[in-house]
């Protein structure tokens, strides 16, 4: 595989390129016309113009994207995350046109995208599941007498679902058929499918989930877990390795682990891939579903574990060994992440598009293009993944996040030690973004404490408490300032009233 495109854009598109270069492999840029000048199309060797902006004459046009591998002699496509990463009509089309697509094969994507077919698939595994209906249902009358069943609150969720479409808490028997309704209207306006399933909602849940390696060669490992409880609409915010209670015992960690390697031998899956679990307060844990591509978190689990996900999915796809066994993989720090969003999080995280007039990274640099080895980690524990500079438009036609902020440290204490110097060394002006909330999620009590859950934004989270502590930043500044000046008229013996 000597050449690659990366069917995706902005931090992923360079974060999949950092990794190609590094491996001697030539890289293949796709844009959009809102993208032309967008960073990860200056760092690939070659770029081929999609169309206009809107996903779907871009990003989304299979036939575009496959047209742009063959002009350029690409070997591999690897789509990243979003778009087309979980389409298996796309990964079949590549196939078919004699290009490699680095990720698992279309079988696999088909049967862990519908979350029936996926409880279905690792029935036989012996694999804890939430209690609930393994078909899809339409009655309101069989609805409730699963619910009486199982026992309220349930939840109702889009067999084909993500990212919280489709989902509807139902507390009691009345609530039942309008929570019914409308799960069903919104997953067929978002997927195309009205499919519903039911199962009991897990009270205080923590989400968990465990990321898998395979080989063709029957190899299948895990690389431990990632706690990404932090959530706002269903969306992951904040994310860590390993998991806090996880790391108090190391046995549930086993279980967990071999389960996630069950799930993808389930479905003969190959490549990188991601099994989520709901931990109860308890020890116990449910399978939720699987994610058969790159996880935006990914990051963390390569921190911890020192694995390049990237070259071993490149690796993998190429029909390579796994070059490590399970017992050969150890934790060797700890790593926090934060999505930041361009949102308001003082207006319930609407999206915020604009202008970056102001755009300096932590490290002091306003140019995002990779220039380091490796996972990106440098002396100082931080790592940053993103798509933007100073002067860019955030689009509107896209995922609204700028970057994922990294960092790590030998402990849990050191790695929120960094997180928060990172967060007040991010300069982003023009827009609001989600560092704001980030800085009050490392510094929450619960959040330090590892005493939270998916509950965590509903139970602590207002924009009141970001507006306190932001006054209160700006009160100790001033005094601070205040002192500084006093003392250097002091030094001028220039005497004060």
């Amino acid at each position: 595989m000597k050449k690659i495109l990366i069917a995706n854009r902005g931090e992923i598109a360079l974060r999949v390129m950092r990794t190609a270069k590094r491996m001697g492999i030539l890289t293949v840029a796709v844009y959009s016309e809102a993208d032309r000048n967008a960073p990860h199309v200056r760092f690939a060797d070659e770029a081929i113009l999609l169309g206009p902006a809107p996903s779907n004459q871009s990003y989304l046009v299979m036939a575009k994207i496959i047209k742009a591998a063959k002009d350029t002699g690409a070997d591999g496509i690897h789509p990243g995350y979003g778009f087309l990463s979980e389409n298996a009509e796309f990964a079949r089309e590549v196939e078919a046109a004699g290009i490699t697509f680095i990720g698992p094969r279309p079988h696999a994507i088909e049967v862990m995208g519908n979350k029936l077919a996926a409880k279905e698939a690792v029935a036989d595994y012996d694999i804890p599941m939430v209690p609930g209906i393994e078909e899809a249902i339409t009655d309101v009358e069989l609805a409730k007498k699963i619910g009486d069943e199982v026992g309220y609150p349930i939840l109702i969720k889009a067999a084909a679902g993500g990212g919280g479409k489709g989902m509807r808490i139902v507390n009691n028997r009345e609530e039942l058929r309008e929570g019914m309704e409308r799960a069903i209207s919104e997953a067929t306006s978002a997927f195309g499918d009205g499919s519903v399933f039911i199962e009991k909602y897990v009270l205080n849940p923590r989400h968990i989930e465990i990321q898998v390696l395979a080989d063709t060669h029957g190899s299948v490992v895990h690389l431990f877990e990632r706690e990404c409880s932090v959530q706002r609409r269903h969306q992951k915010v904040v994310e860590e390795a390993p998991a806090v209670p996880l790391n108090l015992a190391p046995a549930l960690r086993a279980r967990m682990g071999e389960a996630a390697v069950k799930c993808a031998k389930a479905c003969d899956y190959i490549g990188a891939g991601t099994v989520e679990f709901l931990l109860d307060g308890q020890g116990n844990f449910y399978f939720l579903e699987m994610n058969t591509r790159l996880q935006v978190e990914h990051p963390v689990t390569e921190i911890i574990s020192g694995v390049d996900l990237v070259e071993q999915q490149i690796r993998v796809a190429r029909g390579e060994a796994l070059a490590f066994k399970q017992e050969d993989l150890k934790i060797r720090r700890h790593a926090i992440e934060l999505r930041v969003y361009a949102e308001d999080p003082l207006n319930n995280f609407l999206p915020s598009i604009g202008k970056l007039t102001r755009y300096i990274r932590p490290d002091g640099r306003t140019s995002p293009l990779p220039t380091g080895e490796g996972l990106g980690m440098g002396l100082t524990g931080v790592r940053v993944d993103d798509g933007f500079e100073q002067g860019m438009d955030v689009p509107i036609y896209y995922d609204p996040m700028i970057a994922k902020l990294i960092t790590f440290g030998a402990n849990r204490e050191e790695a929120l030690a960094r997180m928060r110097e990172a967060i007040d060394n991010y300069h982003i002006e023009g827009i609001e973004t989600t560092l704001p909330f980030g800085r009050f999620v490392v510094n929450h009590d619960a959040f330090i404490s590892g005493d939270f859950d998916t509950n965590f934004v509903k139970e602590h989270y207002s924009p009141e408490a970001i507006l306190a502590e932001r006054k209160e930043s700006e009160e100790v500044g001033a005094l601070a300032g205040a002192m500084i000046f006093e003392n250097a008229l002091k030094q001028l013996r220039v005497p004060t009233n």
